[in-house]
């Protein structure tokens, strides 16, 4: 239990300075401080930095996951579901505005690495994407669901880098009340009701 609980401990820290330093810029040294370990201790738990990586990207595909369902589970419809993936801008700003998206900075760094572990990191776009994708389906917009899905993955992307780019708030709060108004605006135009869609 205790070992689980410190290579727990390593991963969440590696997360939080991979996020806010970038993978490159992170270095065992860095992530052992964080959480007071001595280097010789911390190859008990990982050899090399990449099997951090993998680690660190298994743990933020759990934790989505684990938010999508919990969205999913929740009585509301579709078009709440998909606000709330909206309003992360909005609960994530202080960090948005510092960092960007930590799924965008995680990928894009490992593209211009060329990173073996580019494909695991672009997985959970590829989450995102299939649970919006679900959830447009629900409010009826079936034939164009995954295309409304990667406009609103774009849309909260742009927003996170402009955001980060220009350190503005009021840009965050400004866009995710437009995007919620395109939401309105499809809700309005549902072909079908959330209940028969899933009978389509």
């Amino acid at each position: 239990m205790a070992t689980l609980k410190t290579r727990d401990h390593i991963v969440e820290a590696a997360d939080q300075l991979f996020y806010s330093q970038g993978y490159t810029h992170t270095s065992f040294s860095n992530i052992a401080s964080a959480v007071n370990i001595s280097r010789g201790n911390f190859y008990y738990y990982f050899k090399t930095k990449d099997e951090i990586l993998d680690a660190v990207i298994k743990l933020r595909l759990a934790d989505t996951g684990a938010q999508l369902a919990q969205w999913e589970s929740a009585d509301g419809h579709a078009a709440d579901r998909i606000r709330s993936f909206i309003n992360i801008l909005i609960a994530n700003r202080t960090k948005i505005k510092q960092y960007g998206c930590p799924v965008g900075t995680l990928s894009t760094e490992l593209a211009k690495l060329n990173h073996a572990s580019q494909d695991q990191a672009n997985a959970l776009f590829t989450l995102f994407r299939a649970w919006l994708r679900r959830q447009f389906t629900l409010l009826g917009h079936k034939t164009d669901a995954d295309e409304l899905a990667m406009h609103l993955l774009s849309r909260s992307q742009g927003v996170a880098t402009l955001a980060n780019a220009f350190n503005d708030e009021e840009f965050i709060r400004h866009e995710v009340r437009h995007m919620c108004a395109w939401l309105e605006s499809l809700t309005k135009k549902t072909p079908l009701t959330e209940s028969s869609a899933h009978h389509v």
